[in-house]
């Protein structure tokens, strides 16, 4: 009687390496890794170019105290902010510190909302026309605020905290269908068809009202803020160093329009130069049952050619050329189909190289290091061919690890094309560090993918016979 052999198993193959942490440009070519640092040094990379203005000219929408308490905000920052344990001090904002910018915030670009319209809106019982009537008072406040003979670069609102409080969401039904809103998102598709950026500032965060909720540190409060306002007119305030030139980076991310169950648009944002700036791209409808094709969707061959077609016809039309390399990230599997048509759609395109690389946050597979710190952002192995890459975790250039919860590791789950594995995973860890709504030293995702996720919140605001803005500053 022959003798059973026992199942042998072989170990996967495990390897690890880690990738330095990338640098950033600012002014004069200087480089440094923390944008805060970076900014304070030596000041935003758009100093002493045309895209950088010697003044930023602000209109606010509140109340009449909202108003002016905001406007003491702002002034008060840019004088600076005193950092903390694990915050860096915002060094203000003038034309000799931090962005290297005056703020002018004339009284002739306030626009009121009056008691009136406020008791109006709270006295409104349904929770759906309460939420309308406020967007339609806040479209009267754009139309006479863009109209002033004024210059105005940026529109800060302060809802009125009583206000917000009714509107700050909405939930409601149509023929059975459940519809979410929420005031930021729509305020911020509102105030597009005026070409004006906004920042929505609390009556919270500015003091008039106690906060039930901690609050920022307020330098980081003030780097987060002034970061987004530079950027939201128009300036630069690092650049990428490392990114290879004509490189087109895509972001892909799927929503559902108002009031539909099973139509799907996609969401692409697309960086297309060295600088990490890019556009946001509504692609075309698509029908998708979550109850027969699955919860991850995806496009069909002829959806995905379509929509990368879209994509490269407008890199073309504002660089005058076709990009030699194109990278799309996503946060679902590439199905057949849809390689099938990206592929397609690149290889008749005449693009040389690209990459199709599909992204998620991990919870299954984790380092452990020795010591009291969790594993170095940066930080790469394998697993067999499962690729992983930290893109959060302890930062040296800090001395600490900035979150509160054990970090993740991002799964390179799928990588079809030309780019090594270590070129991807550079490329990853440089493009976390590009997000101009925020001035913290890196984020979890490469921003084309991680703002693909946020416009898509936005989008759903916007009508689909209405073109949406293509700049990203709109969106933040």
């Amino acid at each position: 009687m022959s003798k059973i052999k026992p199942l042998e198993l072989n170990a996967p193959q495990l390897s690890a390496q880690f990738f330095d942490e990338p640098k950033l440009l600012f002014a004069g070519d200087r480089e440094h890794s923390d944008p805060k640092i970076g900014i304070a040094l030596y000041g935003p990379r758009s100093l002493g170019t045309s895209r950088h203005k010697q003044e930023v000219h602000i209109g606010f929408i509140g109340t009449g105290e909202g108003m002016v308490a905001a406007r003491k905000f702002y002034g008060d920052l840019t004088d600076g902010v005193a950092g903390g344990i694990g915050q860096i001090s915002f060094p203000g904002c003038k034309h000799d510190r931090g962005f290297r910018c005056e703020l002018r915030m004339d009284e002739n670009l306030f626009e009121a909302i009056t008691r009136k319209e406020i008791l109006e809106v709270l006295n409104i019982k349904s929770h759906k026309d309460r939420f309308e009537r406020l967007l339609g008072i806040l479209q009267t406040k754009l139309e006479l605020l863009t109209q002033r003979d004024y210059p105005l670069d940026y529109i800060v609102f302060v809802p009125p905290n009583d206000v917000f409080r009714k509107c700050r969401v909405l939930d409601y039904r149509v023929n059975k269908i459940s519809i979410h809103r929420d005031l930021r998102r729509a305020f911020k598709a509102l105030a597009m068809m005026f070409h004006k950026p906004t920042q929505i500032l609390h009556e919270t965060t500015i003091g008039l009202v106690d906060s039930r909720r901690q609050l920022d540190h307020p330098s980081r409060i003030a780097w987060n803020l002034f970061t987004g306002l530079y950027f939201k007119v128009e300036g630069l305030p690092w650049s990428p160093v490392g990114l290879t030139p004509s490189t087109c980076f895509i972001g892909i991310s799927f929503f559902r329009p108002l009031g539909s169950v099973n139509t799907l648009r996609s969401s692409v944002v697309q960086a297309f130069d060295e600088n990490g700036e890019g556009l946001v791209l509504r692609g075309p409808t698509f029908h998708w049952d979550s109850h027969q094709d699955g919860q991850s969707p995806h496009l069909s061959e002829e959806m995905a050619h379509e929509l990368l077609k879209m994509v490269l016809e407008r890199y073309r039309s504002e660089r005058r050329q076709l990009p030699r390399r194109v990278v799309i990230h996503k946060s679902s599997r590439f199905e057949l189909e849809e390689r099938s048509g990206f592929e397609k759609a690149l290889c008749v395109s005449g693009v040389e190289e690209y990459d199709l690389v599909s992204l998620r946050i991990s919870n299954d597979v984790r380092l452990i290091r020795a010591g009291q710190y969790p594993p170095l952002r940066g930080a790469s192995f394998n697993v067999g061919e499962i690729s992983y890459l930290y893109t959060t975790g302890y930062i040296p250039e800090l001395g600490g690890y900035p979150h509160g919860h054990v970090p993740s590791p991002l799964q390179v789950a799928d990588h079809i094309g030309d780019a090594s594995d270590s070129q991807i995973k550079k490329e990853i860890l440089l493009l976390t560090k590009m997000n101009f709504n925020t001035a913290d030293f890196s984020g979890s995702s490469p921003i084309d993918l991680r703002f693909s996720r946020q416009v898509s919140e936005i989008l759903r605001e916007i009508p689909t016979d209405q073109a949406p803005e293509p700049k990203y500053k709109y969106y933040m």
